[in-house]
């Protein structure tokens, strides 16, 4: 049937006979909508015409019962497809040509970045809050592990031609200063090779920055910090030390811990510290997590059966620690997670379209992922001890 609509350089309903039986084809705001009924099994539609559509730029979905306010005819099936928008264009409160959302949200991240900072630098903000800026150097390293991870999966996603958002970091308040970032991922994944790329780009390229700014802040030497008061019973947080951790310093010769109680660590190295936490909390094997895309691109569906592990694995790491560890607050970490991994197993993991295997280079590149979550776990990433 004639399309209702001019179709410009999108594929001709001839084009879909063999696959999809089109009737009718309709335009809304950026989308194409071949009303029709699949000629082979409706999962087979998307994967055998994905192809068709992606050389023309468009990605496509095949939805039950379009609901578009009554305009289209009723109909079982309407194949949606939707210019492919990436880069800066696809980008959501963009006004003037400047995405200000994720603007204002990394200018807020600077600034608890930088409050965060004075905690471990031990500067005095109360007379000159200016005195933050003194800082800048753990804020800088925070926001370029973050950045850099962020932007490989970003850099990915262009790749392959699937439409990402710039990334959006999350403030939050000391210590940290910062929940991490993310992008969001509005276009279908293609196929599972795209699939482990986009999602291990960013643990690996974020995992450089990390060694390279914990060996950076490893040679720029202890800071100094006034000694503890005489008798004083304040709680103090201990940092756990990751294998990767450790295996920097014995590289570079240089020390993790300072015999003077006024000598203290430099935070660059806590900085580096807090990209490994990230680093491994983002390889976690569940939903749409780091460790979930590059596993469901290892295995496939199979991928789910892992995920509803996972929650109950880090619940019975809290009780194991809880029982045997001598720890009671510092479990809390694994208890939050295991309530959000428990949310993102059921909400579930991103399906490419096509589903052919990894080549062997990339199940390399996705077991060279998970290693690198594992010299970043730490079972218990810190203590607060009297």
């Amino acid at each position: 049937m004639p399309p209702s609509d001019p179709l410009d350089d999108a594929p001709a309903p001839e084009a879909l006979a063999s696959f999809y039986d089109v009737t009718a084809v309709h335009r809304d705001g950026d989308r194409l909508l071949y009303i029709g009924e699949p000629q082979v099994p409706p999962v087979e539609v998307e994967r055998e015409l994905e192809p068709l559509f992606d050389e023309r730029g468009y990605e496509i979905q095949l939805q039950a019962r379009y609901h578009d306010g009554g305009v289209l005819p009723a109909a079982e099936h309407v194949l949606v497809a939707r210019e492919r928008s990436i880069g800066i264009d696809g980008i959501p409160w963009k006004i003037d040509g400047i995405p200000w959302k994720n603007v204002a949200l990394a200018l807020a991240t600077v600034l608890t970045t930088l409050y965060a900072g004075t905690v471990w630098y031990h500067i005095d903000v109360g007379e000159d809050p200016l005195n933050m800026l003194h800082a800048w150097p753990f804020s800088l390293a925070v926001l370029t592990i973050l950045g850099i991870h962020e932007f490989g999966h970003y850099a990915m996603s262009r790749l392959h031609r699937v439409d990402a958002s710039l990334p959006y970091f999350i403030p939050i308040p000391p210590p940290f200063g910062t929940a991490g970032a993310i992008i969001r991922m509005r276009g279908r994944i293609p196929s599972r090779k795209a699939l482990l790329d986009i999602g291990a780009a960013g643990p690996l390229a974020g995992i450089v920055a990390t060694v390279v700014v914990t060996v950076v802040g490893l040679f720029l030497g202890p800071i100094s910090v006034p000694p503890p008061s005489p008798g004083s019973d304040a709680a103090q947080i201990q940092f756990a030390e990751p294998l990767l951790l450790r295996g920097l310093a014995v590289l570079t010769g240089q020390p993790l811990a300072y015999s003077d109680p006024t000598q203290q660590l430099n935070p660059v190295v806590f900085a580096g510290w807090l990209g490994m936490l990230v680093t491994f909390l983002n390889l976690l094997p569940v939903g749409q997590l780091d460790g979930g895309h590059v596993l469901r691109a290892l295995i496939g569906p199979r991928q789910e059966t892992v995920a509803a592990l996972i929650p109950a694995a880090l619940f019975a790491l809290a009780g194991m620690l809880f029982l045997w560890g001598d720890v009671t607050v510092e479990i809390g970490i694994w208890i939050v997670w295991g309530l959000f991994a428990t949310a993102l197993a059921y909400a579930g993991p991103a399906d490419p379209i096509r589903e052919t295997p990894l080549d062997p280079k990339r199940r390399a590149i996705a077991l060279l992922t998970f290693l690198v979550g594992i010299l970043c776990f730490m079972p218990i990433p810190f203590r607060i001890v009297a």
